[in-house]
């Protein structure tokens, strides 16, 4: 466990990487300075042949020349704004040393700009009142201060409250300025920094010109200038050895572990998933309260008393906004991707809870909740969609990710039912929790369909959705099935050969359901991409899918099928074993330790179940007692004896071959 001092130290550094994503994210916003199709265009347009005809039709290349001036400035514009993306994602990747020096830089430069525009519009005020109260009272600043004239100092309509106030903000402001600035520490400076930043405060009680009083702000402001940019001339050095050092050690990092533990290790170090969701809570946390300050305005304007209902609605319509605004550009999309990750993370460990499992695979459901739904916005172009359709998008990937989910809960209880009833467990709560869970699995997707097929038309976004829901009801049925032919099997008394058919053929059924709904997801998002939607992100994942869940499932299945007609051939070709023979023997098979009533005999005259024979035969050709041939290949005695031997050494080079997982698999 984390001590409060580490996790303070953690937040801190989170903190710190977030104003970046701010940067990167507001020059998103504007399209990095490109002209957008309802806003720039039109205004170039009209620049070009509304505002100027009249110059256009005295000069041919007017229209020419401000093209190229508008192309070469929007061109600026998107190189500016691509630098300040880049330097954005460098100060990401700083280590924290180096962001703190950054951000004390930029802390010094921005309490300068702050002392000189509070100064300047501290000094413009100061003189209108000054002059304004000339006229009536001759009494200067000066005089009050000297004679204590609290009530002249501190009327509010007067100049004193001014000065003193901006005295009051410039020697904060010095204070911070000296203990964050970068500068030289000399004793000196240090004593004339206060000076210089209150100057005009005290320039405005003396009686000076007016001209040198307007322009003193300028004067203070120097010397913190000077220091700001000797900090930056002498640390451009500095600055590329940092940069450099970098690229160095990224490069002898990747030559020796791989560019993938390069991004694991930096994806660890920089906390990505914590920050993204830190900035993605802060930009909405931001816009909602624009949108209460926005309420309550037109709400204190109309005074009126919002009822219950419209509360609701009101609340209703904020959290779509917030929805909406949430996912407009990729860094929020990327934040909003961590905030479902977490969610998700958390909805897997609940279900483990009422698993009572602990799997350390079962725990990836966040980061595949979160590839999916990112995959799942690139491919629907969900930043580049106008607000409504940008909303009922994002509703249909919760859609289709909720089903996804299912899917992988499916994927924990699954292993979790065959392990309950092949084990014989008697602990009948973790049955219970397990039938729980199942019966959620079948309940909340059909409940879920109901309601779609009820409230919406059909579409290619509904057929694939009800596909998804449907083969994991399938899924669920089939396990089931299988959990019950165990635990009917766990209760015999004796061996059940049949079981292996009856489980095949179920899982075959199963199986076979779950390609037909490959191949019909592979059709419906064809006729998106062709009709509806397209895109090469779709089209990319278009062939993946075909290429996984189509033709490697296919493959993998009849790779299966034949394995299991072959061993069926060659179990039919062995002898079956008489009763009395059985009785004879009153031995149990050597590969499942049961009792035999019924079994094959080999050739080197060793007796075994068919069925285990059958799942022996998936691996290998040999007795597993003697490693004799299992079945006879052909009648003539010359050609059997050189195919023997052949076929001897082969299978002898298959035995040192095949690992012992290969062979789990196989009696499995």
């Amino acid at each position: 466990m984390m001590s409060l001092r580490s996790k303070a130290l953690v937040l801190v550094e989170v903190l710190l990487r977030v104003p970046p994503l701010f940067v990167v994210d507001e020059l998103l916003k504007i399209s990095l300075g490109l002209p957008v199709s309802t806003g720039e265009e039109v205004s170039l347009l009209s620049t070009v042949t509304t505002d100027h005809v009249d110059a256009s039709d005295s000069n041919p290349n007017f229209y020419d020349a401000n093209f190229y001036n508008a192309f070469v400035l929007t061109l600026l514009k998107f190189f500016v704004c691509c630098l300040g993306c880049m330097s954005a994602l460098c100060i990401f990747v700083l280590y924290t040393k180096h962001l703190i020096i950054v951000y004390l830089y930029l802390m010094s430069i921005g309490i300068v700009f702050v002392s000189y525009w509070t100064n300047v519009s501290a000094i413009k005020q100061i003189q209108a009142l000054t002059l304004a109260a000339t006229s009536s009272q001759p009494s200067s600043i000066l005089e009050d201060f000297l004679n204590l004239n609290v009530k002249n100092l501190l009327d509010l309509e007067g100049p004193g409250i001014l000065v003193i106030q901006n005295f009051a903000i410039q020697f904060i402001l010095a204070v911070l300025f000296r203990n964050v600035h970068l500068g030289p520490r000399n004793a000196t400076v240090e004593k004339l920094i206060p000076m210089s930043f209150m100057a005009p405060s005290f320039l405005a009680m003396l009686p000076v010109p007016p001209n040198l009083l307007h322009h003193s702000p300028v004067f203070a402001a120097l010397l913190p200038l000077c220091l700001v940019k000797y900090v930056l001339w002498t640390s451009g050095y500095d600055v590329i050895q940092v940069m450099y050092g970098g690229y160095q050690h990224g490069r002898l990092f990747v030559s020796h572990n791989g560019l993938s533990a390069l991004v694991e290790t930096e994806w660890m170090r920089l906390n990505v998933p914590c920050v993204l969701r830190v900035f993605w809570v802060m930009r909405v946390a931001e816009h909602a309260i624009l949108l209460l300050m926005e309420n309550y305005d037109e709400d204190a304007e109309e005074g009126l008393k919002v009822s219950t209902l419209l509360a609701v609605q009101s609340l209703a319509s904020m959290a779509k906004s917030l929805l909406v605004t949430g996912c407009e550009t990729i860094t929020a999309v990327l934040g909003m991707t961590s905030v479902i990750s977490f969610f998700c993370h958390y909805i897997g460990n609940f279900f483990q809870w009422i698993l009572l499992t602990d799997e350390e695979e079962d725990k990836s459901i966040g980061t595949v909740s979160a590839i999916l739904f990112y995959i799942l916005a690139l491919q629907t172009g969900l930043t580049s969609l106008n607000p409504d359709k940008r909303f009922i998008r994002l509703c249909r990937n919760f859609c289709l990710l909720f089903t996804a989910l299912l899917h992988f809960l499916h994927n924990i209880v699954n292993p979790m039912l065959m392990s309950l009833s092949a084990s014989h467990n008697p602990s009948t709560h973790r049955h219970v929790r397990a039938l729980g869970v199942c019966a959620f699995l079948i309940i909340f997707p059909i409940s879920l369909l109901v309601y779609l097929w009820s409230q919406h038309s059909i579409s290619t976004w509904l057929l694939a959705v009800s596909a998804f829901s449907i083969e994991v009801i399938v899924k669920v049925i089939v396990s089931l099935m299988i959990y019950s032919l165990f635990l009917f099997d766990a209760y015999r008394s004796t061996f059940w050969e049949q079981l292996d058919d009856y489980v095949y053929y179920i899982r075959a059924f199963g199986n076979t359901i779950e390609f037909c709904f490959g191949i019909f997801l592979f059709f419906n998002g064809a006729w998106i991409l062709l009709f509806e939607s397209g895109g090469a992100i779709r089209a990319a994942m278009m062939c993946i899918h075909a290429y996984f869940n189509i033709w490697c499932e296919a493959r993998a299945g009849w790779s299966v099928f034949m394995k299991r007609r072959t061993a069926v051939n060659k179990i039919n070709s062995l002898k079956e074993a008489s009763a009395q023979q059985l009785h004879r023997l009153d031995d149990v098979c050597a590969i499942c330790y049961q009792e035999m009533h019924s079994a094959k005999i080999t050739r080197c005259n060793h007796f075994f179940h068919g069925v285990c024979l059958r799942k022996w035969l998936y691996v290998q050709d040999r007795c597993p007692l003697c490693h004799d041939i299992l079945y006879k290949i052909d009648n003539d005695p010359s050609k059997e004896s050189s195919e023997a031997g052949n076929e001897e050494n082969s299978n002898n080079q298959n035995l040192e071959d095949e690992p012992d997982l290969l062979l789990n698999e196989g009696i499995r």
